[in-house]
Order: structure tokens, then C-alpha cells, then sequence
């Protein structure tokens, strides 16, 4: 089921209220995703606005070097693994609709048997960067549908991410889950979105290693290059995956904010929060959030994450 069907769907549901549709959204990607899930062998759990398109890119070019795919050919819009057994079938997902078709909202049994790489971010930069994704980008359907409470409304960063719909407790929400479950997990990688910025060749390596792709540091190197933030952000301009890409607009956007690929900063958060709303949201992070993750700290006003 593709996009295009899912509002045919919906559309012809217009008589019911908007948290009913809102459910039927969400069960219907939920067993679109759950296919897909079942028939993966490597999955990427990441919460939103964590860098997985980054991800995506950097293993995405390492099949294309070592196997001669075009550079359009990207993880979850081309197959690999059918033009090259021996590759894993990788899929990404946010894990916020899986649960939704299958009822199992507080286990990750959905996951059994498969290879995970959890990739994390602070809440805080997840935050803003989903403020501005919800701002500029997000499809208005979806925004009606899924954020109405927010809708024709003038936020700041601050009030979207506090807000009961905004991203914060969605992103705790999440992350305690794992947290919860990974004891139980028997193949799982926790990456960083922090470590991967400030090392990215090395972070790299212990994924595609994990992921079985062994590639040579070369390769590495040359991935890494390529999916450079100032080359992604050259790629969203020149609309390189196509003008109708899920994973890039065209780039045609009067502010940098409306952009996928904005700025990658790790603590970039405290640009757009007062000191004392900075302190509230640290107060938040700390009393409510796995410590595991390493993004509880003491009140430090606009410090950044390390």
C-alpha cells in the first residue's frame, strides 16, 4: 500500500473525526511497515530527525561503489538485496505505527529475530529539528491529521516542543522503550547521533560492519565524503534523488530552515531556547529519561552535549 492509497482511504473517510482517522492512519503505515519489517534481516529503529537519511546515504553509497549502483539507487527505494543475494535486506523505520496494526504497543516483540541498529539523538535537537520539519515541511494532510491541536497556530520551538503533540514526551516516550526492552535484544547496535558527528568515518565502519558489509576504509572515507553535509545539502538543491523524492524536496525554499538537510549541530538546541526554558527542558530530560542514553547532565543552562 503506497501513499497515493492510503488518502484515497482516508479521503473517503472524511465523515469520521479527525482522532479516528488520525487511528486509521496510523494502522494503515503500521501494516505497511510490519511487511516490510517481517521481511528484513538488518532494521534501523531510529526516532525522528536523527540522521538517518545521513545514514541511509553513507551505507547507500557503499553498495553503490562496491556493487556499480547508480548514485540514485538509495536503501528503502532501491533493492540491493535483489540484485545481490548476499546483501541483507535493510529497512528503516521510526517504530511509532508498527505497534499501532499489530497491538503491541509496549513490547518490542514485533522485532524478534532481527539485527537492530537503534540510532538516538538529545530530544532537545530532535525537537527543533522536528519544529522546523512540522513548520516548513510536513505535508498539510498530515498536519491536519495528525498535529490539529497545532494547526494555524503560531509556535515557537519552545511551546511545539513542550506541547503534548509537539516531539519531546514522544521522543522520551520512545526511548524508554527501548530502553526498557533492550536487555531482551539479542543482535542490537546503540548508536549516537553525537558520536557519528564527531566521528563519522569510525562510526561508520562499526555499522556496515555490523551490518555485514565489511567495507575497507577507503570505502569509508569515501562515503563519509560524499554524504558531507555541505554535498547533502548541494544534493537537496539539484533535487539529486528526483523532484518528487520522499527523501529530498527540490529544495526550491525561501528559508535554510525549510530544508531536510539544515544543520547537523550537536547542542544546537539552545539557539532557539531561552536560558530558562533550556533549564525547564533539561529538567524534563532528566527526571523522565533512560539515563542509558547519556543525555541526562546537571543544569547547565545553554551548555552543549559533548
Amino acid at each position: 500500500m503506497n501513499k497515493r492509497i492510503r488518502r484515497i482511504i482516508l479521503s473517503a473517510l472524511f465523515f469520521l473525526p479527525v482522532e479516528k482517522r488520525a487511528a486509521v492512519s496510523r494502522w494503515l503505515r503500521g501494516m505497511q511497515e510490519y511487511k516490510k519489517l517481517r521481511e528484513a534481516e538488518l532494521v534501523f529503529v531510529t526516532c525522528p530527525k536523527s540522521g538517518r537519511t545521513w545514514v541511509r546515504i553513507m551505507l547507500s553509497r557503499l553498495l553503490q561503489q562496491r556493487h556499480g549502483f547508480p548514485a540514485t539507487a538509495i536503501i528503502g527505494s532501491t533493492s540491493f538485496h535483489r540484485a545481490h543475494p548476499s546483501l541483507p535486506v535493510i529497512f528503516f523505520t521510526h517504530d511509532t505505527n508498527i505497534g499501532n496494526y499489530t497491538g503491541n504497543r509496549d513490547t518490542k516483540t514485533d522485532y524478534d529475530g532481527k539485527r537492530i541498529v537503534l540510532l538516538v539523538r538529545d530530544p532537545r535537537d530532535i525537537a527543533v529539528s522536528a519544529y522546523f520539519q512540522w513548520k516548513h515541511r510536513m505535508d498539510k494532510q498530515k498536519r491536519a491529521l495528525h498535529t490539529p491541536a497545532l494547526e494555524n497556530r503560531e509556535l515557537s520551538a519552545y511551546e511545539f516542543a513542550t506541547h503534548p503533540d509537539g516531539s519531546l514526551k514522544k521522543t522520551i516516550d520512545m526511548l524508554n522503550s527501548w530502553d526498557a526492552a533492550l536487555p531482551g535484544v539479542r543482535d542490537v547496535l546503540v548508536v549516537r547521533y553525537e558520536n557519528l558527528r564527531n566521528n563519522p568515518a569510525d562510526w561508520l565502519q562499526r555499522i556496515a560492519d555490523f551490518c555485514g558489509l565489511e567495507p575497507t576504509p577507503a570505502e569509508v572515507e569515501d562515503a563519509v565524503e560524499y554524504a558531507s553535509l555541505e554535498n547533502m545539502k548541494k544534493m537537496e538543491r539539484n533535487a539529486a534523488f528526483g523532484t518528487d523524492s520522499r527523501r529530498f524536496s527540490s529544495g526550491k525554499q525561501e528559508s535554510g530552515d525549510a530544508y531536510k538537510v539544515r544543520r547537523g549541530k550537536v547542542g544546537g538546541f539552545a539557539d532557539y531556547f531561552t536560558d530558562e526554558q533550556a533549564a525547564a527542558v533539561d529538567e524534563l530530560i532528566n527526571t523522565t529519561l533512560a539515563p542509558r542514553y547519556g543525555y541526562t547532565r546537571k543544569p547547565q543552562g545553554k551548555t552543549q552535549v559533548q
